[in-house]
């Protein structure tokens, strides 16, 4: 598999889908306000992505789910449930996050996909962490996909 390291704003990637670090979903979207990556794709994509997002109800940690990318020029969103019911965020949440975002991407034929640095934000975990973490897991899966991990710099 691919695997690009880059600094910047995941929103201004050239891929098929951008990773959104959310939580389980068991707070209603409108009742959150969104920051770090979701509340970016809020803010320029709008609410459809996240009224899409409510429909599949609570999350399990670290699964992934599909939405469109609202006013975005991506394809899709993959929102995962990186964070757990505490804002935490573990290696399991972030593995299987990473893992669950590959196999969407593999389902849907996306070609690249956008990660941030899962679990470094709300999820109270640094960013060499959160990365080391999500380098450790992309070894293991051989897929045809590019990745790109994008460490914010704003």
């Amino acid at each position: 598999m691919k695997v690009k390291l880059v600094e910047g704003n995941i929103l201004e990637q050239h891929v098929d889908a951008i990773i959104n670090s959310w939580n389980r979903n068991f707070i209603p979207w409108w009742l959150l306000l969104p920051q770090g990556v979701s509340g970016a794709i809020k803010k320029a994509a709008g609410t459809k992505p996240f009224k899409e997002l409510a429909k599949y109800g609570p999350i399990p940690l670290g699964e992934a789910r599909l939405t469109s990318s609202g006013n975005l020029d991506f394809k899709a969103i993959i929102h995962v449930a990186g964070i757990n019911m505490f804002w935490f965020a573990t290696e399991y949440s972030v593995k299987q996050s990473v893992l669950n975002s590959i196999k969407i991407a593999e389902e849907q034929g996306f070609k690249s996909i956008a990660f941030p640095l899962i679990g470094s934000g709300s999820g109270n975990r640094g960013k060499e962490w959160s990365l080391k973490i999500m380098l450790s897991t992309l070894k293991l899966i051989d897929h045809k996909t590019k990745v790109v991990i994008v460490k914010y710099v704003g």
